[in-house]
């Protein structure tokens, strides 16, 4: 498998972990707002081999406990969950993120128990998904599946949105909240621009906008938290 990045240490992509990130390429989502678009379009090349990262891993056994794995959408491989096992083998803990298009193969991992930890994104409220995720049109049956499979499951995860003023408004959060009630968990995260984002023009809303969409959100799921926007919490 090719491995398209690798931030070697990490204390913030998975929860109680020191870890590292990697990242697979390939996406079929084209979110205006994402940050890892190198990864979606296909123009960064490979950085490594499979082999190569397990080597690294194999080093640092004693200095990382966790490896998360993201994208792109690493469930666009169907190879990820021999990945995944591999890297399980070693000691690691792992963590996936993942758009939830992808049932079947989010199915397979969560019944091999290869995920200790699994971040979904919800792009927006039902009405606005398509716009958000860059299409046309979307089919939100298996993103609505993969949510059901987690909150029915017991394999930690949480639900995340990232916020754009562009793109999302008051009544969306009460949608979210109704799509989700009962979760666990669910995080805010404000947008931050990058050289990367394939549009210019988009913002990230204050954390006062932030805390009100995140009170919306809490009579549903009531670990609702805000992260990335200073003075939000």
């Amino acid at each position: 498998m090719n491995i398209h990045g690798l931030q070697k240490m990490t204390l913030l992509d998975f929860p109680g972990h020191v870890a590292c990130t990697v990242f697979l390429g390939g996406c079929d989502f084209r979110c205006p707002f994402c940050h890892n678009f190198e990864l979606v379009d296909g123009s960064t090349p490979a950085l490594m081999q499979e082999g190569e990262l397990l080597s690294f891993l194999e080093k640092r056994k004693g200095l990382l406990d966790g490896v998360a794995i993201t994208g792109g959408e690493p469930c666009l491989r169907p190879d990820l969950p021999d990945l995944m096992r591999r890297i399980r083998e070693m000691g690691f803990a792992v963590k996936l993120d993942t758009n939830g298009a992808h049932p079947a193969l989010l199915r397979q991992i969560l019944d091999e128990r290869l995920a200790d930890y699994v971040a979904v994104d919800i792009k927006n409220s039902p009405e606005k998904y398509a716009r958000t995720c860059g299409l046309p049109a979307i089919d939100l049956e298996p993103i609505r599946e993969s949510v059901r499979m987690l909150m029915t499951g017991d394999t930690d995860y949480e639900f995340r949105t990232t916020v754009v003023d562009e793109l999302h408004s008051a009544e969306d959060f009460p949608a979210i909240g109704r799509w989700i009630a009962g979760a666990r968990r669910y995080f805010l995260q404000g947008f931050a621009d990058r050289d990367s984002v394939p549009f210019g023009g988009l913002h990230a809303p204050g954390a006062q906008t932030m805390r009100a969409y995140a009170d919306l959100v809490r009579p549903f799921v009531p670990e609702t938290r805000i992260r990335g926007v200073e003075g939000a919490e």
